[in-house]
């Protein structure tokens, strides 16, 4: 089966949007391949100090709302902020953390789409210090930032499996 980027798929939309939202795709394929035959004790380990699954899963689904609340020209809420500050802690098995990935890609997805692309190159803000981008370097670091903690999470389960 050909990665989504090569499905030809999404034509509809901007370059752009496409781009993300087939990053997004991948990722999300990429999530349910790699964790399938975990048992939650190997969610929330930590082999060779790596970063738990567990944390990478919640990490993507959390970084996938705030940045997609800063390209919206938000800012994050007490929630947003409390989630963010106990992603690390065990807890929750593998199916929880699915449901928190599916909602959080469902949701990416819907942002994406409904993106106006004149608004790609619109200023906004991130963090109480309101570092610039744009609402287009939201769009891409989203999908940049959710494949490389998915890359973090393929090592880590790679590594789970050699200790079996």
């Amino acid at each position: 089966m050909a990665e989504p980027w090569l499905s030809g798929t999404l034509g509809e939309y901007h370059a752009v949007v496409r781009a993300v939202l087939h990053g997004l795709q991948q990722a999300h394929e990429d999530i349910e391949e790699w964790t399938d035959d975990l048992v939650d004790e190997e969610i929330w380990a930590r082999p060779s100090g790596l970063a738990p699954v567990g944390f990478q899963m919640r990490h993507i689904a959390g970084s996938i709302d705030r940045l997609l609340t800063y390209a919206k020209g938000e800012q994050l809420s007490g929630a947003q902020l409390a989630a963010l500050k106990s992603e690390m802690e065990p807890g929750a098995g593998r199916g929880e953390l699915m449901a928190e990935m599916e909602q959080a890609f469902a949701q990416a997805a819907a942002v994406v789409r409904s993106t106006d692309p004149s608004t790609l190159t619109e200023a906004r803000g991130v963090g109480r210090k309101a570092l610039p981008t744009t609402v287009g370097g939201l769009l891409i670091h989203t999908a940049e930032h959710t494949q490389r903690h998915v890359g973090q999470l393929i090592v880590t389960v790679r590594v789970l499996r050699g200790l079996r």
